[in-house]
């Protein structure tokens, strides 16, 4: 036994070491630097960041070259290395009205407060391969025609939200917190329960698997629940950090971030005691992920659907079935756990299924015997 065990840790070994090299590739080539991920595969890196709970685009672009390019190990490796930091404490809540705007648009009116802003993004570009990015060239970098991040809105200037729009009508939901609400618990920290309130599905959404979301808001758009939407409002940009220090007895802002939020807008029929209105999902990511904003959303409405008193009919609307998939870290380990030895557990399924056939062919021989008997 103990020379398998060594033979088993000699076989990982050399396993390590063959990884390390397929991880290098070609060494005539230059290596992969983490700064150039970090400022060249920002959407990649802005998607670890936010499923891996940790803003750190240089951890997140170490995590990503550590992988090889696979963002769920990427993710991984992040939300590993996150459980052996202290907590110092939780920051303020952002207003993300004060946003250095970026990028921001709006489906449902064309004249908003402040303007649309396209930013950069793929919306208007056909999907066709750019073959002169082959030449490596740093030509677009130097456009005097593209405007550089700081001229972005200040600060000091607050853009209004599109849905102020709505609510100067009273057709859309207030979504103000009550005085006696709790604290939202910090999913990081405590192990999902239900019933789920919507501080801690929305927290579980933003750590949630992209893709998962993706499919599952758009089933939502294919009538998987009660669910018309809008994109009322999507703004990307750079918002202040800020931390209450009981040394100083004031918050200060202790840093900025990237960060990406969505209002979807919603039809809602309205009950006996709530009249018609529009409701809404909201979605919120860290660095430029419009994608995972939008599906977050679209999922945060769908499970809203008790609390709104609507019929519950399609998993989407399914907090528990949700929740508890959504997550790429604990699904990628429960489905990767079966390329484990499982010999045991195997072999004793093997003998099970060799009885089962040995009394199946046993049965078959008593029932010939029966029939030639009555035959005769």
């Amino acid at each position: 036994m103990y020379v398998a065990v060594k033979g088993g840790e000699r076989a990982i070994e050399a396993s390590w070491r063959l990884l390390d090299k397929e991880r290098r590739g070609d060494t005539q080539f230059a290596a992969l630097t983490v700064t150039q991920i970090r400022e060249q595969l920002r959407l990649a890196v802005a998607r670890v960041m936010t499923e891996g709970s940790v803003y750190d685009e240089e951890l997140a672009a170490l995590a990503i070259k550590q992988a090889a390019g696979d963002l769920v190990e990427a993710i991984f490796l992040l939300r590993a290395y996150r459980t052996t930091l202290p907590r110092f404490g939780y920051t303020c809540a952002v207003e993300t009205e004060h946003m250095q705007i970026a990028r921001r648009i709006s489906a449902t009116f064309k004249d908003v407060p402040g303007g649309q802003l396209l930013g950069a993004t793929y919306d208007y570009t056909q999907r066709l391969l750019d073959f002169a990015l082959l030449a490596d060239s740093d030509a677009a970098s130097s456009d005097p025609a593209i405007a550089p991040r700081t001229s972005a809105h200040a600060p000091s200037e607050p853009m209004p939200r599109v849905v102020t729009l709505l609510d100067r009508e009273g057709l859309i939901e207030q979504e103000t917190p009550s005085p006696d609400a709790p604290e939202p618990g910090d999913l990081s920290r405590e192990p999902l329960a239900f019933p789920a309130s919507r501080a801690t599905r929305l927290q579980n959404l933003a750590r949630g698997d992209e893709g998962f979301l993706l499919a599952m808001g758009y089933a939502t758009q294919r009538g998987y629940a009660h669910s018309h939407p809008f994109a009322g409002e999507i703004r990307f940009g750079t918002i202040a950090v800020e931390m209450e220090l009981d040394e100083l007895g004031e918050a200060v802002e202790i840093g900025e971030i990237d960060v990406t939020e969505c209002q979807m807008i919603n039809q809602f029929a309205g009950s006996s005691s709530v009249p018609p209105a529009f409701t809404q999902g909201y979605g919120l990511a860290f660095g430029h992920s419009e994608r995972k904003a939008m599906a977050m959303a679209l999922v945060d409405r769908a499970l809203r659907a008790d609390e709104l008193g609507e019929t519950l009919a399609s998993p989407t609307q399914d907090i528990e079935f949700m929740l508890s998939h959504s997550d790429n870290v604990e699904a990628s380990g429960f489905v990767q756990h079966l390329k484990l030895p499982h010999y045991v557990d195997f072999q004793s399924e093997l003998e099970l299924v060799r009885r089962l056939r040995a009394q199946h062919e046993a049965d078959d021989k008593r029932d010939e015997s029966i029939n030639e008997d009555q035959a005769a």
